[in-house]
């Protein structure tokens, strides 16, 4: 720990000293009398944030470009100094924890989530930052060097980090020395030049590693799922290069044969329409999943344009969302027009009764296929847009409850982390006298709700916020506090309460809750455009069918 701060505290007048020199018509010695560094000591981030906001723009085009040049070389040099900072965090954190009790085998857990709070990035990205630190400090301090410079950026310095990874800490530092960073080694590459480069030294130093990595690369095959614009998603599969290839392979000759025997569609629709065809068996691709939708009443029976939400994915269009639930999957081939074939989806509010609407009959709006579409009436509090609160003494929460704060919090409810729900976890731990119920429970992704676990961890509901919303706010081991929002359903519009507001517990808008799946059950068609939601608005302590 104390040789960390030795590396560290000496260097930080040079590096606000290099910032404040890197910008245009500045230098070191000005820092004395601008009041930012008397005695040359403790100079403070805060400095350099006002430093740089008394910054004029450069007058000509020559010194914008400098300018440019010099900013550039500032974010690498803060850049340099958040690695530094991270190490010392991680070995303050650790100290702390051994201080406390804590199996050494458990120490360190957390530190990544603080970082990544701190950065305003995900808790994964965190880690990985973390682990750049790291590496950088303690390992390629060449690599570190020309970050600080300005010859690196932060991307090229992890790309860096990422290729020496399966080496030992002393072939690591040897690359790093061999390759030297800080001279200009770099200087005019690209990435690919910069990862032939690493990997051509990493292989030569320790190729038995090297081809260990590879063959370990294989049991990392996964296929991930991402929005895209305009309600399309980008559906990756990482595969070992031999698949990868044969797979593609097999695609373009389908598009090939099509497109030879008269097919209108492009060759890229092609592909992509045979993909999902082969891989959900079905012609016109989905079926036998739910695809939750969220929208408001107005939106499905009055055409309107309140967009709608698709767990998962994000906001998507109103008129998208009454066609996927209107229009047959897969009966039209031409023109890659295949959706998915079973939709449900969750809205805003109070449930009040669920109906079943079968379409698949005849006279229906799809005549060739069968299906069954359920609706859910649900409805908002006013002025806050949650949803109803419901008491349970489960410890666990049932599957209705889960599905509602599903709906409510769409994803992981720690701040920058925008993962998918995979548990449903007490903001109060139930050991502690915590509740089963909607305002108790929180939506969170794997990682962070095993990180909330670890010791200094807490999480407590805030009331009184005067948008509303479920508000719920998350303090780490160094007392920082991060507030978490729920995202505000459609329909909904944040508003300032009323000075006196009335008693009333939920407004009487209705919003809907569609699921639809294949059926042949008989009963009643989806209502056509313009037809109007039959709710009383009456409050219903009761959420059945969730």
């Amino acid at each position: 720990m104390e040789q960390i701060r030795a590396t560290q505290t000496p260097s930080h007048d040079d590096e606000l000293g290099r910032a404040w020199e890197a910008l245009p018509g500045h230098s070191y010695s000005a820092l004395p009398a601008a009041g930012l560094l008397p005695g040359y000591s403790s100079p403070r981030v805060s400095d350099l944030i006002a430093l740089l906001g008394s910054v004029p723009l450069a007058g000509s085009s020559g010194e914008l470009i400098d300018q440019l040049r010099g900013l550039e070389e500032l974010k690498s040099a803060i850049t340099g100094l958040q690695a530094r900072a991270a190490v010392a965090f991680d070995h303050a954190q650790r100290a702390e924890q051994a201080a406390a009790g804590v199996p050494a085998s458990e120490q360190g857990q957390g530190v990544g989530a603080q970082v990544a709070l701190a950065r305003r990035e995900s808790p994964n990205k965190g880690s990985r930052l973390l682990g750049l630190a790291r590496a950088l400090v303690t390992e390629m301090p060449r690599t570190l060097a020309a970050l600080e410079s300005g010859q690196l950026n932060e991307w090229r310095a992890m790309l860096l980090v990422k290729e020496t990874a399966c080496l030992s800490v002393e072939d690591r530092c040897a690359v790093d020395e061999e390759l030297a960073p800080d001279t200009g080694t770099f200087e005019g590459k690209g990435d690919r030049a910069i990862i032939a480069a690493v990997k051509a030294a990493a292989y030569r130093r320790d190729p038995r590693s090297v081809a260990q990595r590879a063959s370990h690369a294989a049991t990392e095959r996964t296929v991930s799922l991402r929005p895209a614009p305009d309600t399309m998603t980008y559906l990756t599969a990482l595969l070992p290069v031999a698949q990868g290839v044969a797979a593609y392979a097999a695609l373009t000759r389908e598009a090939d044969t099509a497109r030879a025997g008269g097919d209108s569609r492009s060759r890229g629709q092609v592909m992509a329409d045979t993909l999902v065809e082969r891989v959900t068996g079905t012609p016109g691709g989905a079926a036998g999943i739910n695809l939750d939708l969220v929208m408001t009443d107005r939106t499905l029976f009055q055409a309107d344009s309140e967009p709608a939400r698709l767990k998962g994915y994000g906001i998507v269009p109103a008129q998208w969302a009454r066609k996927l639930l209107r229009e047959p999957q897969g009966s039209k081939r031409q023109g890659g027009e295949h959706q998915a074939d079973k939709a449900s989806g969750l809205a805003t509010g109070q449930e009040d009764e669920a109906s079943g609407l079968a379409t698949g009959r005849e006279g229906s709006p799809v005549p060739d296929r069968d299906f069954t579409v359920w609706l859910r009436r649900l409805y908002t509090a006013p002025g806050t847009g949650e949803l109803l609160n419901m008491d349970s003494t489960a410890r666990l929460f049932p599957p209705r409850l889960r599905r509602f704060i599903e709906a409510r919090d769409d994803t992981c409810r720690t701040p920058y982390c925008d993962a998918p729900i995979r548990h449903i976890d007490h903001v109060l731990p139930w050991r502690s006298g915590g509740t089963t119920t909607p305002n108790n429970g929180a939506g969170l992704c794997e990682a962070c709700n095993h990180t909330k676990e670890n010791t200094g961890w807490n999480s407590k509901i805030v009331t009184g916020d005067k948008q509303g919303g479920h508000t719920l706010q998350i303090s780490t081991p160094t007392g920082h506090a991060y507030v978490s929002k729920a995202p505000p359903l459609p329909g909904h519009v944040r508003a300032q309460p009323l000075q006196s507001a009335p008693p009333v517990a939920m407004s009487n808008e209705c919003a809907v809750d569609v699921a639809r799946s294949s059926s042949g059950q008989q009963s009643e068609p989806l209502p056509a455009e313009g037809a109007e939601c039959g709710s009383s608005g009456q409050l219903k302590p009761r959420m059945a069918g969730i």
